[in-house]
């Protein structure tokens, strides 16, 4: 099957989670993926081992896409480092909103990720391809559907190529949005973000933390399953190969895989799927 693929890594903080990941994109990279995106820190907490991790895979040969998010920055901290990304030969990027870090009150000069797509723009005209973030189950702090919908289509008015989602297990969800989006005029592909299931309780945890649903059938076999592990992945990859399936045969144009810094489900379910 020739379905684009997208593998999302996280900056190690130990130089032997910079060796592990290294070793886990020489794996992934049998898959041929269109980009490998590098997440970016609240407040750009993480921005020098953001930028280090992007080089690297520059390096190697692969397209980099770092997160950029603009809260609790300024117009120029976000030039700078729009800068170095330019100078380091990047052409994409992922372009969110962001969290406040923990203990700070203070937004910065950007308060919407249209505000920073827009700012992309004007400073480097098309030199990026922009990615933004989509929430097929909508994003937790949106009062309504309607507004978070009003949301993405002013990020992509603003200049955004295409959308990445917020990862889920419910097919439904992402369709329905898309036709949504669709109906407001959004032409853009919109890619489903795609989670790999290690270990249910973590998921769990995060989920609720980012306002994805878990499918109560999910969890319930989830919970029956226990502390063995090898259910718990046999039955993981099952449900996500499955959803991938259904997404594609949708007209999804692609999958974006949240790799955690792991290679062997990534690699397993891409198998499943014939890529």
């Amino acid at each position: 099957m020739n379905t684009e693929i997208s593998i999302e890594f996280f900056p190690p903080q130990t130089p032997e989670g910079v060796e592990k990941l290294r070793a886990v994109r020489e794996k992934l990279a049998v898959l041929k993926p269109e980009f490998f995106s590098v997440t970016f820190g609240a407040g750009g907490s993480t921005r020098e081992r953001t930028f280090a991790v992007v080089k690297e895979i520059a390096a190697e040969g692969f397209n980099a896409a770092p997160h950029l998010s603009c809260i609790g920055s300024t117009r120029q901290n976000i030039r700078d480092i729009l800068n170095d990304y330019r100078s380091a030969g990047i052409r994409r990027i992922v372009a969110l909103r962001g969290d406040l870090p923990s203990g700070t009150a203070e937004a910065g000069e950007f308060r919407y990720a249209n505000e920073l797509v827009e700012f992309i723009r004007k400073e480097t005209g098309d030199h990026f391809r922009l990615e933004v973030a989509a929430y097929p189950e909508w994003h937790p702090q949106a009062r309504f559907p309607r507004d978070d919908l009003a949301n993405f289509v002013r990020k992509v008015k603003a200049g955004a190529d295409s959308a990445i989602t917020q990862y889920f297990y419910n097919a439904d969800a992402y369709f329905h949005f898309v036709d949504e989006v669709r109906a407001l005029g959004v032409d853009i592909p919109i890619v489903p973000g795609i989670m790999p299931i290690a270990s249910f309780s973590k998921l769990a945890r995060f989920s609720d933390a980012c306002g994805a649903e878990l499918p109560r059938w999910m969890r319930r076999k989830f919970e029956g399953l226990g502390d063995d592990t090898d259910a718990i992945r046999a039955f993981g990859l099952d449900i996500v190969t499955e959803l991938c399936e259904r997404l594609l045969a949708g007209g999804a144009p692609g999958l974006h895989f949240y790799s955690m810094n792991q290679s062997a489900l990534t690699l397993e379910i891409c198998k499943r799927l014939g890529i």
